[in-house]
């Protein structure tokens, strides 16, 4: 999942990015508002994690924008406005969730957890594929109630096809959500991961088909 973290302190960015990477999210870092607005109209995000108090323009006008331009990323208010008034007019701007600072990062990769989660898979806690359960609370995969070992970028992967169980993805499709400004991720490395999640998922019947010249579909279990 790709994730526009949009904090103009350094430190409090480096924080949150750095424990959002290890937890196998792709994060791209903007400092004001004028770069949140230019990024998420110029690349495709799962999640915004929005300061309200930004330079250049303010994070409730990014809000506004964003959402006049019919826009449907979940949007997730990160500030130290903490007055009842702010919260409903960040709530009512089009915000899924507020968190005010200063804040414990389990609580934020919670909600973060929970708006990907309303988004992606309709707030269900658990994804069933054949014998495979994935529960998207904990972020685990089990073959036969037994827990499979995949990396940050396979979890990420696998996570993507499951949600289009029976449809084809793109390479490019996978690359735009596993990439970042600071790592891009080449179809060169999307074809090696693939290849060991067929490793570790086919032998329980679970198959990874290759659509030449289209992409990867996860296909319907008959």
């Amino acid at each position: 999942m790709r994730i526009l973290l949009a904090e103009d302190d350094d430190y409090l960015a480096d924080a949150i990015s750095m424990a959002l990477r290890d937890g196998g999210y792709s994060v791209d870092k903007v400092a004001t508002g004028t770069d949140a607005d230019q990024a998420v109209n110029s690349s495709s995000y799962d999640l915004l994690i929005l300061d309200l108090g930004l330079p250049a323009l303010d994070g409730l006008e990014v809000l506004k924008r964003l959402r006049g331009k019919g826009q449907t990323l979940p949007v997730l208010i990160l500030t130290a406005r903490d007055s009842l008034q702010d919260r409903v007019n960040g709530l009512d701007l089009g915000a899924n969730d507020y968190l005010t600072k200063p804040f414990d990062l389990p609580e934020l990769e919670a909600r973060i957890r929970a708006l990907l989660r309303k988004d992606r898979w309709g707030n269900r806690t658990s994804i069933s594929h054949g014998d495979l359960q994935f529960d998207t609370v904990c972020r685990q995969v089990t073959l036969n109630d037994e827990l499979v070992e995949l990396s940050a970028r396979e979890l990420a992967v696998l996570e993507i096809l499951l949600q289009r169980i029976g449809r084809v993805v793109t390479k490019r499709q996978l690359a735009e959500h596993l990439s970042s400004w600071e790592m891009e991720v080449t179809y060169n490395a999307i074809e090696i991961v693939i290849h060991r999640l067929r490793k570790k998922l086919e032998p329980s019947g679970i198959k990874l088909r290759t659509m030449r010249g289209l992409g990867y579909i996860v296909e319907k279990v008959e």
